[in-house]
């Protein structure tokens, strides 16, 4: 089967697809075909050498944690699930971007037949980490929730999910993705110079909690300028400013049952309460291209790969014939 290995730290140029051996259902596992997996932020910065102090690779590397597809072979002692089960997947070995994945039994859940593959494959390290930031900030009906990075992969969806918990949420984004925050029930503030004053017209009754989603001096900028108190903050990824400033900095971490999570943002997502929004979909062999998209940090939502066509596994409708080939242009 094919799959992506790296063998060096570097760009994404490092990133090949090669043939590896297909994996085998040991004992309390099973093998999934993977249908699409979603990419993101942090595998770039594990391929680059970025996190090599906390998350060092060992090469060859695999990559990818997202996916979800189709239970291909149960290991021995595996009940609950059969062959034939459409499934969505995660993995925490750096295995998902390959045609065929081998996964511990506990790490696949259902996926309902009202989720497109493309959410059901971006729910794991977007999902979680949006779901957990959310919690973390502890928001109730009638706050207000500021976002930074709000059109971004874990944005996207954290705004969505303050929204469904009553809070007013202000998205910080670039001026090209004012109009998509505000068809989603958001307040939209640009990014840039003087973006305290703009934040503080935007909410003239005050901000009670900040999630940051991109970094860059958020924190401090929550804590210092708008007043937020740091136990209301939470970053997902300055993790130096968050225990500096006794922010919150788990994320996905913090997360105890991953699989309740999954399944009850598919149930958001099947209830028209969640979207998932698909920036770019590339195949598996355009994983470069994926991720050099990926980095420039413009594209709104997820980027994900389509690794096998879903047509045969839940209908012909389940996937248009483009989605398989075609790129999206992200906003400008």
């Amino acid at each position: 089967m094919k799959a992506v290995r790296f063998d060096h730290y570097g760009d994404a140029e490092v990133l090949n697809v090669v043939e590896v051996p297909r994996p085998r259902a040991a004992p309390g596992r099973v093998v999934v075909d993977v249908v699409d997996a979603a990419i993101n932020l942090g595998e770039a910065a594990i391929r680059n050498g970025a996190l090599r102090d906390r998350f060092p690779a060992t090469f060859p590397s695999g990559e990818g944690s997202d996916l979800a597809g189709v239970v291909a072979e149960p290991g021995d002692g595996v009940n609950d699930v059969a062959v034939g089960d459409e499934v969505i997947g995660w993995s925490d070995e750096r295995s998902s971007h390959a045609e065929a994945v081998s996964l511990p039994a506990d790490q696949v859940v259902p996926k309902p037949s009202g989720v497109p593959w493309e959410a059901a494959a971006s729910l794991y390290v977007a999902g979680t980490t949006a779901w957990a930031a959310v919690k973390s900030v502890g928001l109730k009906p009638g706050e207000v929730v500021a976002i930074s990075g709000a059109a971004g992969g874990v944005g996207s969806i954290a705004i969505q999910l303050a929204r469904n918990l009553g809070a007013t949420v202000i998205g910080i984004a670039g001026r090209a993705n004012s109009g998509w925050l505000e068809s989603m029930g958001t307040r939209p503030v640009v990014y840039g110079e003087d973006l305290a004053d703009r934040l503080r017209a935007a909410a003239p009754e005050g901000i009670d909690a900040f999630i940051d989603c991109f970094g860059s001096g958020y924190v401090d900028l929550a804590v210092d300028e708008l007043g937020v108190p740091p136990g209301r903050v939470e970053t997902i990824i300055d993790w130096e400013a968050g225990a500096r400033r006794g922010a919150h900095a788990d994320g996905m971490s913090s997360v105890d049952d991953v699989g309740s999570v999954i399944s009850h943002l598919a149930s958001l997502i099947e209830r028209g309460q969640l979207k998932i929004p698909v920036a770019a979909t590339f195949a598996l062999r355009d994983v470069r291209q994926a991720y050099e998209l990926l980095e420039q940090r413009h594209t709104r939502g997820k980027i994900v790969l389509i690794i096998r066509s879903a047509v045969g596994l839940a209908g012909p409708e389940s996937r248009p014939k483009w989605l398989e080939t075609t790129i999206v242009s992200p906003p400008n």
